[in-house]
C-alpha cells in the first residue's frame, strides 16, 4: 500500500486507461526505468491525505491528468505547467514524484518506478496539483469512463486549445484517429471547425472518425497532402494535427497545411526516429511547427471537465474494450497488434 507524503493525495482506482505512450515504454522505445509500474490516467476514490492535502477531498470521486505540475518551477509560475521541469526531470526521467522518491517499493525494498502516478493498480499516490473532484453527473453516470479525460481529452484538449489555437470556421485535419485521434476531432466540432479531415487506414477506423465528427476522410496508404489539396479546392487546411509519431505522417502534416498554416504534433515515436522536412517551403509559406504533450492541470482540467459533463465531449463511445486488472497485458497485445479502435479501459475495481 503506497503512503501518501506531503501534499499528496492516496487514490482508490476505479479505472485506468490504455495509452499507447505506456506501449512505447514497454517495447523500450521510450526510456524509463525498470521495475515500474505504468498507466497515466486514472478515474478512482480518494481514500487517503498526506500532510497539507485538502481534507475536503477525502472520500471524493476524481479523475487525474498525467502531467502532474509541481506547481513552484519556472514553468509553472508563468502559466506552462506541461513543460513544469521537476514532472520531466525526476517522474519521466526517473518514476519518482517531486520529492525525488517513489511511493512503490518491492516486498524485498527494491524501488518500483511510477510512470506518472502509476495507475494500473490498484491504489495510487497523486500530488494534489493533478487530483480533480468529478462533476455531479459524471461522478454519478461515467465514473469509469471519466479516466480516459485524463490523457486522451487532457492531450487533445492542450493541442487544440493552447498550440495550434484553433478558432471557430478554422478547417483541420487529424492524421491518425484512435484515442487521442477521435478526442481532438470531437474537441474540433465543439469549437466549430470545418471542415474536419480525418486521416486513417480502413474504412473500419474512417467510419469511427465520422461517427466522432469528422465531415470528411483520406486514406492513410495515400498521398495525404495530395488528397487534402483535392477536398479543400487546392487550400489545404488551417491546421494540422499529427497523431501518429512516425517518419511518414510528421512529414506528411507539413504539406497538408496552406500558407500561414500550422502543423501541431501529438505523436510519441521511438525517440530514435527522425523526420525531414522541406526548410525553404517552411520559411517561405510560413508554416509553423509546434510539439504539444498535454494540457495545462490546474488552468485546463476545469473547462474539460465541464466540457465532459455537459455532453459537448464524448467520453463513453470511444471506450471500445474493457478489462480487468489481470487482463492488462491482453490489452496492451492487442494496442501493439492495432486491434483496439478508439480506447480502451482497464477497470481495478467494481464500485
Amino acid at each position: 500500500m503506497p503512503v501518501p507524503k506531503a501534499d499528496e493525495v492516496l487514490v482508490k482506482v476505479r479505472a485506468c486507461g490504455v495509452c499507447h505512450t505506456d506501449l512505447h515504454v514497454i517495447l523500450g522505445e521510450v526510456p524509463f526505468p525498470k521495475p515500474g509500474v505504468l498507466g497515466h490516467e486514472v478515474s478512482g476514490t480518494v481514500v487517503g491525505l498526506g500532510p497539507g492535502a485538502d481534507a475536503s477531498l477525502l472520500n471524493a470521486k476524481v479523475m487525474c491528468p498525467f502531467i502532474m505540475p509541481c506547481g513552484k518551477c519556472r514553468f509553472c509560475s508563468i502559466g506552462e505547467e506541461d513543460t513544469c521541469e521537476p514532472f520531466f526531470a525526476l517522474n519521466r526521467g526517473k518514476g519518482h514524484l517531486h520529492d525525488d522518491t517513489t511511493r512503490l517499493f518491492t516486498v524485498g525494498g527494491e524501488e518500483v518506478a511510477m510512470y506518472s502516478m502509476g495507475g494500473l493498480a490498484e491504489y495510487c499516490v497523486v500530488p494534489t496539483t493533478a487530483v480533480f473532484k468529478l462533476p455531479e453527473r459524471l461522478a454519478t453516470e461515467n465514473f469509469a469512463e471519466s479516466c480516459i479525460l485524463g490523457c486522451m481529452f487532457f492531450t487533445a484538449f492542450g493541442a487544440v486549445h493552447n498550440a495550434a489555437k484553433l478558432k471557430k470556421g478554422e478547417s483541420v485535419a487529424v492524421i491518425g484517429c484512435g484515442g487521442v485521434g477521435s478526442a481532438v476531432i470531437q474537441m474540433a466540432k465543439a469549437i466549430g471547425a470545418d471542415p474536419i479531415i480525418a486521416v486513417d487506414l480502413g474504412e473500419e477506423k474512417l467510419a469511427a472518425a465520422k461517427a466522432n465528427g469528422a465531415t470528411l476522410t483520406v486514406e492513410a496508404s495515400s498521398d495525404v497532402a495530395a488528397e487534402i489539396a483535392k477536398l479543400t479546392d487546392g487550400r489545404k487546411v488551417d491546421a494540422c494535427f499529427e497523431v501518429i509519431g512516425l517518419k511518414k505522417t510528421f512529414e506528411a502534416a507539413v504539406m497538408s497545411v496552406r500558407d500561414g498554416g500550422r502543423a501541431t504534433y501529438i505523436g510519441i515515436a521511438d525517440i530514435k526516429t527522425k523526420a525531414e522536412v522541406p526548410i525553404t517551403h517552411i520559411v517561405r509559406r510560413r508554416i509553423s511547427l509546434v510539439g504539444s504533450y498535454g494540457a495545462r492541470a490546474s488552468t485546463d482540467t476545469p473547462r474539460l471537465l465541464e466540457l465532459a459533463e455537459q455532453k459537448m465531449v464524448d467520453i463513453e463511445t470511444p471506450i471500445t474494450r474493457r478489462f480487468d486488472l489481470d487482463n492488462a497485458a491482453e490489452a496492451y497485445a492487442l494496442l501493439k497488434d492495432r486491434k483496439i479502435m478508439g480506447r480502451c479501459i482497464v477497470e481495478v475495481a467494481k464500485f
